[in-house]
């Protein structure tokens, strides 16, 4: 009995070992490596290691008020890049239509659209990012928010905004100056760009 047991593990087991998969490696996982001279070097591709300085304030208040800064652009910011790339889509959609009532009609239609998804978080931003997405916006599209209400709802329009915005202390013609007045705006974004902060 010994026998035939020894005999079917001895038949059964090579056939055993040959069925089994060979292990998958995923190509990402392999190390490579060069070989110079004798020795075997490893290269390992590493994510890029970025070593800010600590930031320096005068007080307490300044402190606040930069963090402040850093968390109402992480808020807007994203909305500046949505109106960049709906100027982009509507420029080349009103480039293709013919008339000024398709024109006006698709503008109309694009604005209900946006209203419609994004009024929510409109109506819940504060006056201060406000004025930093009218400065992001002309950032992103290298023109004020006043020239895009302009260029698609009219000169009355834009003045009407341009009225409320001023009695809100705010400015629909501000340009953005990212080596002047906003250049801590623009070193926030870089490192917003670049997923530092």
């Amino acid at each position: 009995m010994r026998w035939i047991l020894i005999l079917v593990i001895s038949l059964v087991l090579p056939g055993l070992v040959n069925a089994q998969t060979p292990l998958k490696v995923h190509p990402d996982s392999l190390l490579r490596a060069r070989i110079v001279g004798s020795d075997t070097i490893p290269h390992v591709n590493m994510a890029e290691i970025v070593i800010l300085a600590p930031r320096v304030f005068k007080n307490r208040f300044d402190e606040r008020k930069y963090w402040s800064l850093v968390y109402n652009l992480k808020k807007v910011y994203p909305y500046a890049k949505l109106v960049s790339e709906t100027v982009r889509e509507v420029d080349a959609e009103l480039a293709a239509l013919e008339t000024d009532k398709e024109r006006r009609q698709y503008v109309k239609s694009m604005e209900q659209s946006l209203w419609g998804k994004h009024e929510k978080d409109m109506r819940k931003m504060t006056i201060s990012q406000g004025k930093l997405l009218f400065k992001l916006i002309d950032r992103e599209t290298a023109n004020t928010t006043y020239f895009w209400i302009e260029a698609y709802r009219g000169s009355v329009s834009a003045f009407f905004w341009q009225g409320l915005a001023r009695i809100f202390g705010t400015n629909l013609k501000s340009e953005y100056d990212p080596d002047g007045a906003d250049k801590l705006i623009e070193e926030i974004v870089s490192y917003i760009e670049r997923g530092y902060i």
